[in-house]
Order: C-alpha cells, then sequence, then structure tokens
C-alpha cells in the first residue's frame, strides 16, 4: 500500500513540473509577443522560445525582458 502511495506522489511531481513548464512557456512567449522588440529581435526571442521550451523562457525572463524595457521595469 505504501508503494502505491509513493507512485501517486511521483505522479503528481511529474505532473507539476511540466505542468509548470508549460506555464512558464505560454508565459513567455506572451512577454515576448508583447514587448516594446520590434521586427527581428521579437522573431529571434520567439524561435528561441520556441526551440527551448526550458531555457528559452528562462534566459528571456532573466534577460531579455530587462534589455527590452531598459531598467523602468
Amino acid at each position: 500500500m505504501t508503494e502505491q502511495y509513493w507512485a501517486y506522489g511521483a505522479a503528481a511531481a511529474i505532473a507539476l513540473v511540466i505542468i509548470s513548464g508549460f506555464v512558464l512557456f505560454l508565459a513567455a512567449l506572451i512577454s515576448v509577443l508583447r514587448s516594446p522588440l520590434r521586427g527581428g529581435m521579437t522573431l529571434v526571442w520567439v524561435a528561441f522560445t520556441l526551440c527551448a521550451p526550458f531555457l528559452g523562457p528562462l534566459l528571456w525572463f532573466l534577460f531579455g525582458r530587462t534589455s527590452a524595457y531598459g531598467d523602468a521595469r
């Protein structure tokens, strides 16, 4: 019976990681599209977000967003 609870806990943890990654991906995609970047840089960030679904959004929120909005945000 205890093994069954471990299996449910592991499945819930995996589901939480997958859902969190998907939410991060969608938030980054929306943020890139709403940013003041125009033309080529928007396309580069969207492509990077699509090609690297975890690393792309993470880098956008750490570096891209601050450079797009400057020091105002």
